[in-house]
Order: C-alpha cells, then sequence, then structure tokens
C-alpha cells in the first residue's frame, strides 16, 4: 500500500506525491513566544514529529520549516505587563519553547525562522498586493481585500457570505472597506515596536509572516503545511488567499493536515475553564514517553483527552512495552546454554509474525499515518513476546535466543520509528558522569539506608536478617557498632 494522506483541501484521502520525487517540504505553525506551551500545541508539534519521522522512515528528505512568531499584541500586552521589552519576551519564551521540545524528544526543524527576521519579505509581498489591487491602503494599515479574492474559503468550506451572515464577531474597524478584510500590516502606535514600510513605520499583522516564511524557504506549491484544526481559519484561509493572489499560482500547498483538538477531562481545554496544562508541568509528572505515546494512541485528527486518567492510562500501557523490553534483555542476559538455530514450529511461526506485524505497522502508518491502528499492532507483538518469555523459562529451547533477540529488535524499531524509547538529543546533554554525580546518591546514603532497613528488622525480631545485612557490610568495608543510642559506622578499608 502507497501513502495517503487526509487533505483538509477536498476533505478526502488522497496518494501522496510530493512535488519533488524523494523530497518533502513541510511547513509547520510555530509558536507566539509570549507564554509556555501548552498541551494543545505540544500535540500539534507531537503529531508532525511522528509524521516528520514516518516520512524519513520511507525514504524521504524531509525539509521541515517551523516559524516563530516574536512579534504580536499577545507579546506587546505580556512585555507591558512584565515592564520588559518585546524581544525580552520573546527570547525567554523562545528558549522555554525549544527546552519543552527537547523535553519530548521533538526533533527540532531544518528552519526555525522569526516573524522580526522577515518583515522585508513580509513588505515585498504587501507591496504586490496593493499593486495588484488586493490590498489597500487605510491610515498606515495595509489590509487584504477578501472579496478581491474569489476563492476565498475553499479550505474551510464556507464562503464570505456564510461567514458574513454570523460566523465572524468581531468590533468592526472602521479603517476597512469590508468588516472580513483582515490586516497585513499594522501602523505604528506609541510604545511599541515599529519597522519602517512604504506606508509608514508599523508591524506586521499575524496571517502575512507564514505566507513570507513558506514561501521564502520553500516556494510556491509546497508539500504539507500543518497545524492545529483552528488554524484552519482563518489563519490558514488567509494564507492562501495572500499568497495565492500575490504569486499569480496555484495551489499555495499541495496537501493541508490538520490535528484535532485537545479536551482536559472530557472539556473543551480554554483558559476561560481554567483547564490549561501546561506541557512542562505534566512532565513533571509523567516520563515524556507517556505524553507521546498519549497521542500516538488516537488518530491525529481524532479529538484527545489530556485528563489525569488518560495520562493514568497511557503511563500503563506505557510500561507494558517498556516491561516487555526489560523482559526480553533479563532473559538474553541470562543465556548459558548454547544457542542454535530457530527449529521448533512455535519458533518458526514467531519468526512469521515479526515480519507480519512490520508490514500490519507500516499498512497503518501508510493509511494517513494511523498511529492508533499502529500502536494496536505494537502491542499485539507485545503480547506474543511476552507469552514466549514466560514459555522460554520452563521450556528453554536453544533457538529461544534467537527468536527474542530479533523480536525485541522489531519492537524497538517500530517505536523508534515514532519516537518511543528513543535517546534524547545528544547536543546539550549531559555526560555519563556529570548524570551520575547529579543522580546517583553517594555511598553514604546508601549505607545509611541499608541501616535503616537492618533496624527495622531488628524492631520486628528479624535478627537472621540483621545480621546478614552486618555482615555484608563488614565484607565490603564497613564496620558497624551498635550502640545503646543508635548505630554507628565507618569505613575500615
Amino acid at each position: 500500500m502507497s501513502l495517503v494522506v487526509y487533505n483538509t483541501m477536498g476533505r478526502r484521502k488522497e496518494p501522496f506525491q510530493p512535488r519533488e520525487e524523494g523530497k518533502v517540504s513541510m511547513y509547520v505553525c510555530g509558536p507566539t513566544v509570549y507564554n509556555y506551551i501548552h498541551v494543545g500545541n505540544g500535540r500539534a508539534y507531537l503529531v508532525f514529529d511522528v509524521i516528520r519521522r514516518y516520512l524519513a522512515f520511507k525514504g524521504y528528505e524531509v525539509n521541515c520549516v517551523q516559524n516563530f512568531t516574536d512579534i504580536d499584541d499577545k507579546i506587546i500586552n505580556r512585555a507591558n505587563q512584565e515592564g520588559k521589552t518585546t524581544a525580552e519576551i520573546a527570547s525567554f519564551y523562545e528558549e522555554a519553547f525549544l527546552e519543552d521540545m527537547k523535553s519530548l524528544n521533538i526533533q527540532p526543524p531544518s528552519i526555525m525562522p522569526r516573524a522580526t527576521e522577515t518583515i522585508p519579505d513580509m513588505i515585498e509581498i504587501m507591496v504586490g498586493l496593493v499593486d495588484k489591487g488586493y490590498a489597500y491602503v487605510s491610515e498606515g494599515d495595509v489590509y487584504f481585500s477578501v472579496g478581491k479574492f474569489k476563492d476565498y474559503g475553499k479550505l474551510s468550506g464556507r464562503t464570505p457570505d456564510e461567514l458574513r451572515e454570523g460566523e465572524i464577531v468581531e468590533v468592526v474597524d472602521p479603517l476597512k472597506r469590508n468588516a472580513m478584510d483582515f490586516a497585513l500590516w499594522k501602523a505604528s502606535k506609541p510604545d511599541e515596536p515599529s519597522w519602517d514600510s512604504p506606508w509608514g513605520p508599523g508591524r506586521p499583522g499575524w496571517h502575512i509572516e507564514c505566507s513570507a516564511m513558506s514561501l521564502k524557504y520553500l516556494g510556491m506549491g509546497f508539500d504539507i503545511h500543518g497545524g492545529g484544526q483552528d488554524l484552519i481559519f482563518p489563519h490558514h484561509e488567509n494564507e492562501i488567499a495572500q499568497s495565492e493572489a500575490y504569486t499569480g499560482e496555484r495551489p499555495f500547498v499541495r496537501y493541508w493536515m490538520h490535528n484535532g483538538f485537545v479536551n482536559i477531562m472530557e472539556e473543551k481545554m480554554s483558559k476561560s475553564l481554567g483547564n490549561v496544562m501546561l506541557i512542562r508541568d505534566i512532565i513533571t509528572h509523567y516520563p515524556p514517553d507517556v505524553i507521546r505515546l498519549l497521542v500516538l494512541q488516537s488518530h491525529y485528527r481524532t479529538p484527545i483527552d489530556f485528563g489525569p486518567d488518560a495520562l493514568e492510562e497511557a503511563q500503563r500501557a506505557f510500561e507494558r512495552i517498556e516491561n516487555c523490553v526489560f523482559a526480553l534483555e533479563g532473559f538474553l542476559s541470562n543465556i548459558h546454554s548454547k544457542v542454535a538455530p530457530v527449529r521448533t514450529e512455535r519458533e518458526i511461526a514467531l519468526i512469521d509474525l515479526f515480519f507480519d506485524v512490520e508490514r500490519r505497522f507500516e499498512e497503518a502508518m501508510d493509511d494517513d499515518f494511523n498511529t492508533a491502528r499502529a500502536m494496536g499492532v505494537i502491542f499485539e507483538l507485545v503480547k506474543e513476546l511476552n507469552t514466549f518469555v514466560d514459555e522460554q523459562q520452563v521450556l528453554q529451547s536453544p533457538g529461544g535466543p534467537i527468536v527474542a533477540n530479533q523480536g525485541m529488535d522489531v519492537l524497538l524499531k517500530l517505536c523508534g520509528i515514532l519516537g518511543l524509547f528513543e535517546p534524547q538529543s545528544v547536543e546539550g546533554e549531559k555526560t555519563a558522569a556529570e548524570w551520575e554525580e547529579e543522580h546517583v546518591p553517594s555511598p553514604d546514603v546508601l549505607i545509611d539506608l541499608l541501616l535503616e532497613v537492618r533496624s527495622l528488622a531488628r524492631s520486628k525480631g528479624e535478627w537472621e536478617t540483621a545480621d546478614m545485612i552486618r555482615a555484608r557490610l563488614h565484607e565490603l568495608g564497613v564496620r558497624v557498632d551498635d550502640l545503646r543510642d543508635g548505630v554507628r559506622w565507618k569505613f575500615v578499608g
């Protein structure tokens, strides 16, 4: 089966045929850096990380661009609240975003441009739109004239008339010719950062930056544009209008892909409900792989619940895989007899199963990156491997180690394609010695712990256990003296 992708433009699955054979150009809408990212943002970045990984597994060279929105009303408001510059706010939360992405083991994009670095490119597009009559200037602001672009609404499936009848609720800007027109450029206001332009000092609107950055780094007609469903309208709809109006070419993007919404305990996540969950808060309670597994267990286009119950369920699911890997490692580390070729019917059947598992996993992922089905295949494999290891404790067949080793290789390979059980990026990581210095307890702490256990054994009359601990410590060069008011110890070499 060849790869098929659900294209929001047209609302159907389509065979995936990139613009250039063997290469995929991909743009994912990045963060507005005014706050820490929440699980809604995190799901999008995890989803497109998995998509990117699978495309690489299929042999594609993936060029992924993801932007930073580092000038915006929210950033300006945050800067005013904290008495800082917008650059300081943007820099702080950009760094926080990168930390969160690394903690989730999300691969960094090929290019991460900032909006403020691309303003000349935005101005060039706006000049072209004004010259072509698709945009107009109003007292230093520049607006895109939605009525001039005849295909407006084709991504969301809503016509301008339908949108005008009730889909948009906003205070009408007196500078606009039409309530649906959107800002490309905003004239500067007191105490706001601004840049020079043909229409006077100001700053760009939100939508224009993604057109400028994607066209600059990927060119017209690139392969995949990704983001959450909340971006379909108006952000992505506006991107299409301004990009195709400016270039006179279409399509702007070959495949539009959008991930589903995130709920918290079956309620829509929102600031008004006070149920926003930050990635950095969750990761203090759950390993990154648990968060990733929770995302993988649903198809990327469906809603997903990120409540405590869902996280606990994902924790248990992750432990099932983890325990299977530990069991296989333990079994293989205890092999003392001579290993022989696979020869029993059971062993041959399992080897055949491994090939079938890989085939069904790839079929699932080829069907619009169906990670839910792919994870089902992985759990089938886990069940079979656990059963086999249990059998081997009794049977100890000579061919067992070969089967176990191949099974573990397949399990880790499939998990690795999805970004599970993968070591963190080496860049900026601590050395083993540094990690041990921070995390491995000192001998003093361990000896004190053993003596606490010994004291507990003595209080329960378990003298044999207490004496064994003391004897073993003595063998290790630790003398233990029982005193009237407690115990003392020292190294005696």
